[in-house]
């Protein structure tokens, strides 16, 4: 896949995504940089919580911690590259009321085994699937060169780790299994964004 810099005039989201986020989202996003930036920390600090979650609940699946500890490390630091941006514009961490994305996507996870893990595989992918298109789209548009080359700088780590949950999904479960349970996922995180949250957010 291939994965956009900044310099470039359009990009390519992952082929997982059936729609492509909104102009409304875009100027939505333009208008409000900082509180993004907050909000984009915050889901960087959750991305690692999943990642560690998953070690803690599949602590004998062999070969998922060799894989989830490396990217829960990742997401920190990206965390922490946010944070500095946050801190260079007068800033920090403020609490903010989160979207309803992350948690209607994950009550779509079913319960029982192995099934729950699957699920759980495919609805991270999605997700940082989403926040590679959104970060594109303000490595494109954002008009403070600092948040810009953030942006532009997240890009290929931010595809890899759809790539990583993907891969752990095909390790372990048969292709067909994999491909049809990612299409329902997919039309049900498509139907969750296709109303704009009345406040700016990453994933709103």
């Amino acid at each position: 896949m291939k994965v956009l810099r900044a310099k470039e005039k359009s990009f390519s989201q992952i082929k997982w995504l059936l729609t492509s986020t909104s102009k409304s989202w875009l100027e939505q996003a333009l208008s409000n940089p900082i509180e993004v930036l907050i909000d984009h920390a915050n889901c960087e600090r959750k991305a690692a919580g999943v990642a560690i979650q998953m070690m803690f609940r599949y602590l004998s699946e062999p070969g998922l911690a060799e894989v989830l500890s490396p990217l829960a490390r990742e997401e920190l630091d990206h965390f922490e590259k946010v944070l500095e941006i946050l801190k260079s514009k007068g800033r920090y961490l403020e609490p903010l009321a989160a979207p309803p994305y992350g948690a209607l996507l994950t009550k779509n996870v079913r319960k029982e085994e192995p099934l729950r893990m699957l699920d759980s595989f495919l609805v991270a992918g999605l997700i940082e699937a989403r926040s590679h298109e959104r970060m594109s789209l303000l490595a494109l548009h954002s008009l403070d060169k600092d948040i810009k080359d953030l942006y532009a700088d997240l890009l290929e780590s931010e595809a890899r780790h759809f790539g990583v949950y993907w891969k752990l999904a095909e390790k372990r479960f048969e292709k067909s299994l994999i491909l049809s349970r990612m299409k329902e996922l997919a039309e049900i995180e498509s139907n969750i964004l296709s109303e704009l949250y009345c406040q700016p957010r990453m994933h709103s």
